[in-house]
């Protein structure tokens, strides 16, 4: 595929002329908000390059530190408060739009065959590697990311996922 960067509000009307043959936005709730559904009929997943939506907050790190830190704490936790709130309606919203898309809209959700999937994983893993090898910084943040996510996946095997999979019975 060859990637097309394009305004939120540029990519329905890229969609349903035939501009652009696939697009990948938010999320289903966001994705029904666009209409999105109306010009694609399949929706596939999953979503292999983020796992879920976070916010960011930036703060001037100087300005930060001449907070008392108290004011610190504060603004810490209401950083980590709006985060899981936003993800919780998101996740609440995103159920509710995706069973909507299918059974309301005929949407076919379909999953990323296993070998499309790998090879995704491999040219990402080299482009983020060439990346990382770039400066030390980045090298650094790309070591600690691999082994947290490793380590990540082993213990979401035998909680959360094996939580869900039991559920599913």
């Amino acid at each position: 595929g060859t990637p097309v960067l394009l305004p939120g509000g540029e990519i329905f009307p890229s969609l349903q002329s035939g501009a652009i043959d696939a697009t990948e936005w938010v999320g289903p709730y966001n994705d029904m908000a666009f209409g999105l559904h109306k010009a694609a009929k399949y929706y596939y997943y999953p979503g292999w390059h983020e796992p879920g939506t976070t916010l960011e907050c930036f703060i001037n790190k100087e300005a930060f530190e001449k907070l008392p830190e108290d004011l610190q704490v504060i603004v810490r936790n209401a950083i980590r408060v709006a985060n899981q709130d936003m993800l919780a309606d998101f996740t609440a919203k995103n159920n509710r739009a995706l069973e909507q898309l299918v059974s309301e809209h005929g949407v076919e959700l379909r999953p990323y065959p296993d070998d499309v999937l790998k090879q995704i994983k491999t040219l990402s893993d080299e482009v983020v590697s060439e990346e990382a090898a770039k400066d030390p910084m980045s090298q650094k943040v790309f070591e600690s990311f691999v082994k947290f996510r490793e380590q990540a996946i082993k213990w979401h095997g035998v909680s959360e996922q094996a939580y869900l999979n039991a559920r599913t019975l």
